[in-house]
C-alpha cells in the first residue's frame, strides 16, 4: 500500500514588517524634508505661533504645503499595513490576549488619524482654502499630532505586551516599547500648549521601536525542549 505524505503547510508571514517600517519612516521624513526644501528652508509653522506668518506660509509655499501632505497620506498606507500584517503574526504565534486586537486597532486609527492630517494639509495648498487657513492648519495638527501619535503607542504597547509576557521579544526591546507607549501623555498637548514637545520625541521613536520589532517578531514560535 502506497501512503503519500503532504509536506507541512507554512504560516504565511505577510509582508515584511521591518521593511514595512523602514518605508513608513522613509516616507514620513521624507514628507518633511521635501517640503522644507520646497519651502527654501523655511520651517513648518506651529499652529501656536501668530496668525499673520503662519497665513503667509501657508499663500508662498503652497508647493510644499502639497508635497508634504502627500507623502504623509502617503506613509499612513505601510503603516495600515504594518498593524494588520503585526496583529495577524501575533494571533499566529499564540497570542489570544487582547494585545493582538489593541494593536491592530491602534494602528489603523494612527494610520487614519495621518491620513486624514495629510489630506487636510493637502487641502491647505489650494487657493480655494486660504480664507481657512487657521482652522484647516489646527485640525491637520490635531488629526496628524495627538490625534495620530496617541494611538500609535497603542500599536506599541498592543505588540509589547504580549512581546515581553510571552518572550517574542528581548526584554530590553518590550520594555522600551512600553516606555516609548508612555506617548498617551502626547494628549496634553491638547490642553498644554508646552506638552506639544512630547508628539515629535513619541513620533519618531515610536517608528524607529517598529522599525526594529518588524525585524525581531519571529514568525514561529520557539519549541521549548522537554
Amino acid at each position: 500500500m502506497v501512503t503519500q505524505t503532504t509536506a507541512p503547510r507554512t504560516a504565511q508571514g505577510g509582508p515584511p514588517l521591518g521593511v514595512l517600517g523602514v518605508v513608513v519612516t522613509a516616507l514620513f521624513i521624507a514628507g518633511l524634508v521635501l517640503g522644507t526644501a520646497l519651502a527654501g528652508g523655511t520651517p513648518f509653522p506651529s499652529p501656536f505661533g501668530e496668525a499673520g506668518p503662519i497665513v503667509a506660509y501657508f499663500q508662498d509655499h503652497t508647493l510644499a504645503v502639497r508635497v508634504g501632505g502627500a507623502f504623509q497620506f502617503a506613509a499612513a498606507i505601510p503603516l495600515a499595513i504594518y498593524a494588520a500584517t503585526a496583529s495577524a503574526r501575533l494571533h499566529h504565534l499564540g497570542i489570544r490576549a487582547p494585545g493582538a486586537t489593541i494593536a491592530l486597532a491602534g494602528g489603523l486609527l494612527a494610520a487614519a488619524f495621518l491620513a486624514t492630517s495629510g489630506l487636510i494639509s493637502w487641502t491647505l495648498s489650494e487657493p480655494g482654502a486660504h480664507d481657512f487657513i487657521r482652522p484647516l492648519q489646527l485640525l491637520a495638527f490635531a488629526a496628524g499630532g495627538p490625534g495620530h501619535v496617541v494611538p500609535l503607542g497603542l500599536l506599541l504597547a498592543g505588540i509589547a505586551v504580549p512581546g515581553l509576557l510571552a518572550g517574542l521579544l528581548p526584554r530590553w526591546l518590550a520594555w522600551a516599547g512600553l516606555a516609548v507607549a508612555a506617548a498617551e501623555l502626547a494628549t496634553l498637548s491638547l490642553l498644554l500648549e508646552g506638552a506639544a514637545y512630547l508628539l515629535p520625541i513619541a513620533r519618531f521613536a515610536g517608528l524607529a521601536w517598529l522599525i526594529v520589532v518588524g525585524f525581531k517578531l519571529p514568525l514561529h514560535r520557539p519549541r521549548l525542549n522537554s
